[in-house]
């Protein structure tokens, strides 16, 4: 008898042995499926925060997490309403399998699956049934291998990524996001119990299809957890009392445009982290929508802000709306070519200063002025006469920029925009005197790098839109003395009606046609540049910089901060002095042909112009000299037709008609001399 005992259990621990290896080589043999599950790209700002997600590529909302983004209150509801021996078994639980038989033998259907959460795991990955034995079988079968080749936090982490919360939606993240608006690291018992109960049933439970099932699913958890000791009775009772959410959310769409082209520039990542700000980019996308609101259908604007210290793109608006409408808002309008208008004269300015060509107190002409043909007007067709260099360029006035363009040379002008790294288009592909009056294309982008260069000091400093990226060493575009008169001189300019008063260094400006709007400004920490316009390059009627783009410029920064950075004190090297303590070459402005212009106050023909074709009065013809020194003598074609002693202007008798030369010579023999054709 003792012998037939030892043999039966030795034959059963054979079997059992047998068993076991059997079952080892089975699950050993197991294919598993890819265990790299797909996770929505991400685009994250400074410090962490989404700005933008993308689906996967089935159109599901599939967001990547691991344990330590949870709330651990979810974990511990998990667990002990899914699983809790979790941490306990090899893949597939006995017990509960146990108990689900005995629940379906005697309710006569079945009541509970028995499935771990790796088993679940295994269902999710394969994408496979619940109800089929032979599917059930796979499902084990595929728990155990997972347990042999992944830790049980690796394998939670996968159900976080694939548990499916209804629709398109998947793992945690996108749920709490989708149903909560934020992420799962902070979640109330509700919150947390309602993201336990909708897996288990998501589409018959998803809160936007039925609040009442999903909050009867929600209940059912959290009275597991208040048995289960996880809650007490006022956290229950607290938490039943939370609403359900009826609706989905929008998931984070902040920066389109950027995060559109950090996406092309590297495809391969699966996270992005730029230096944006989302709090300032959501507050500046608002602005930008509101700005243009009221003003038509086309309209657009952009805006990019930056810290010129580190040379790091704290917002960037590439319009007001991210979407295909009559403003062509998928265009990217912070990278589109468009004319600067008068933007690029504080770098002609900065650049004059630091050839001795002039100094902020130096005097300047702005008076009719022909450059070998080119003939450039002020905005207002008005001329100042003589005024400092500080005043020109805080009324923008264009005849004494050209002036200093034409002393400088057109190239030396390119040469600086490539030290600061700014890409330019010239039509034509020839650089003239105009390329100070907007003729040139540029980008918004590079021109908040040229204005970040002159509040460094005048040295440039490529931006940046990536976090952790490496920085090249800019080059030197200014002085730091000439860098600093420039931002002096534009501080003091007046800031647009109803904007705060304070000392904030900006120039707008407004291309040909209206057809662009531009403001740009600094104090001593950041610079934002503003563009409006239409996409499409069409004019803007009465559109003007300093009425359109500036009141945004002075807005972005309120947004911004609360209040100015002060700018930088003047570097020691400076010239802080009055026009009269210049040195005498500094006083007045002469240009490179100064040798061969009329003395400022030499006689001028003011009537009838150059050019002109004039009726022929029964008196004869009225002309009128500007400057000189009286008398003046008349002559015309050459002969002497009449002499003033004292007034500018005088009727000449006895012309005839058809083409005529007058000419007016003063009291010092100077003269000018006007073609016209009388008729």
């Amino acid at each position: 008898m003792r012998a037939a005992y030892v043999f039966v259990l030795a034959a059963g621990l054979g079997l059992a042995a047998f068993a076991r290896d059997t079952l080892d080589i089975w699950v050993n043999a197991t294919v598993l499926p890819p265990l790299q599950v797909e996770t929505s790209v991400e685009v994250l700002d400074r410090n962490g925060a989404l700005l933008r997600a993308y689906t996967v590529a089935d159109g599901r909302w599939r967001l990547g997490v691991d344990l330590s983004q949870v709330d651990p209150s979810y974990i511990g509801a998990l667990l002990a309403y899914e699983d809790k021996r979790f941490y306990d078994h090899d893949g597939v639980d006995p017990q509960a399998l146990l108990r689900a038989a005995a629940q379906a033998v005697w309710n006569g259907h079945i009541v509970s699956g028995g499935s771990t959460l790796t088993m679940q795991v295994a269902r999710l990955l394969e994408e496979s049934g619940t109800g089929h034995v032979a599917g059930k079988i796979r499902q084990m079968r595929v728990a155990l291998a997972l347990e042999r080749r992944l830790s049980k936090t690796d394998i939670l982490s996968l159900y976080l990524q694939l548990a499916p919360y209804g629709g398109n939606l998947e793992g945690l993240r996108a749920a709490t996001l989708s149903y909560y608006g934020k992420e799962p690291l902070r979640l109330t018992p509700a919150e947390a119990a309602l993201l336990v109960a909708i897996p288990q049933s998501p589409e018959m439970r998803r809160p936007d299809r039925s609040v009442a099932r999903a909050t009867d699913a929600r209940d059912r958890v959290l009275a597991r957890a208040l048995r289960d000791g996880l809650i007490d009775s006022d956290q229950f009772n607290a938490a039943r009392s939370e609403v359900v959410p009826a609706l989905r959310r929008p998931f984070p769409a902040l920066a389109p445009h950027m995060s559109d082209r950090i996406l092309a520039e590297e495809p391969e990542k699966i996270q992005h982290q730029l230096t944006l700000n989302k709090t300032l980019q959501t507050k500046l996308e608002r602005l930008a929508s509101d700005v243009v609101t009221g003003h038509g259908d086309k309209l657009q604007v952009a805006i990019v802000v930056a810290d010129h210290a580190s040379g790091e793109v704290l917002a960037s608006v590439g319009s007001a709306a991210f979407r295909a409408d009559a403003r062509a808002g998928f265009v990217d309008m912070t990278r589109a070519i468009r004319s600067p208008g008068s933007t690029l004269k504080p770098l002609i300015y900065g650049l004059a200063f630091d050839e001795g060509l002039a100094h902020p107190e130096t005097l300047i002409e702005d008076r009719p002025s022909d450059f070998n043909g080119y003939k450039p007007q002020n905005f207002d067709r008005q001329f100042r006469g003589t005024i400092r260099i500080r005043e020109a360029l805080q009324q923008s006035l264009n005849i004494p920029v050209v002036a200093l363009t034409d002393a400088l040379g057109p190239a030396k002008l390119l040469g600086a925009l490539d030290k600061a790294g700014v890409k330019y288009d010239l039509p034509g592909g020839q650089a003239g005197l105009a390329i100070a009056l907007g003729g040139i294309g540029v980008r918004l982008e590079d021109m908040v790098q040229l204005y970040a260069s002159i509040a460094r000091g005048g040295v440039s400093l490529p931006l940046t839109h990536q976090m952790h990226g490496q920085q090249a060493e800019g080059q030197r575009v200014l002085s730091a003395s000439a860098a600093w008169q420039v931002g002096d001189i534009l501080a003091g300019l007046a800031p647009p009606p109803g904007a705060p008063e304070n000392r904030l260094a900006y120039k707008t400006g407004t291309s040909y046609g209206h057809r662009d709007a531009w403001a740009i400004g600094f104090d001593g920490r950041h610079v934002i540049g503003v563009w409006m316009g239409r996409p499409d390059g069409t004019p803007v009627p009465g559109a003007f910089g300093a009425d359109m783009a500036a009141p945004v410029l002075f807005q972005a920064f309120a947004r911004l901060k609360p209040a100015l950075t002060p700018q930088p004190p003047a570097p020691p090297s400076t010239l802080l002095v009055s026009n009269t303590q210049l040195p005498q070459p500094l006083q007045h402005f002469r240009s490179r042909n100064a040798a061969f212009e009329p003395e400022k106050d030499a006689p001028a023909v003011a009537f009838p112009p150059n050019g002109a074709e004039v009726e022929l009065l029964p008196e004869g013809l009225l002309v009128r000299v500007q400057g000189g020194k009286a008398p003046f003598t008349w002559l015309a074609n050459g002969v002497p037709v009449a002499v003033s002693l004292t007034a500018s202007e005088v009727m000449l008798a006895s012309l005839g008609r058809g083409f005529i030369t007058l000419s007016v010579i003063d009291a010092e023999g100077r003269s000018a001399r006007s073609q016209v054709r009388l008729r």
